[in-house]
């Protein structure tokens, strides 16, 4: 049930890269998965148990939105498409 919290962070990450450039995307994607992933933990109070859980939410941040990131550019890209608008 924790887990729930970082994977939320990384759906509103990875939203937040579809409007970034191709430059910038990399930087925002590194530091809000760091950062957001240090917030989970702080959150859910797993930090009480151990640092170590970092090691756990940031990479669920960081898969969890380049998963939102290319999902939301495959239906983006297949609404264009079906709609004669590329």
């Amino acid at each position: 049930m924790n887990e729930l919290v970082p994977v939320a962070f990384g759906l509103a990450s990875g939203l937040l890269l579809g409007v970034l450039t191709a430059r910038r995307r990399t930087v925002v994607w590194i530091v809000t998965s760091v950062v957001l992933g240090a917030t989970a933990t702080f959150l859910t109070g797993e930090w009480r148990v151990s640092w170590a859980f970092l090691l756990i939410d940031i990479p669920i941040v960081a898969g969890t939105a380049v998963l939102a990131y290319v999902a939301a550019r495959r239906l983006t890209i297949r609404w264009l498409t079906a709609h004669n608008r590329i």
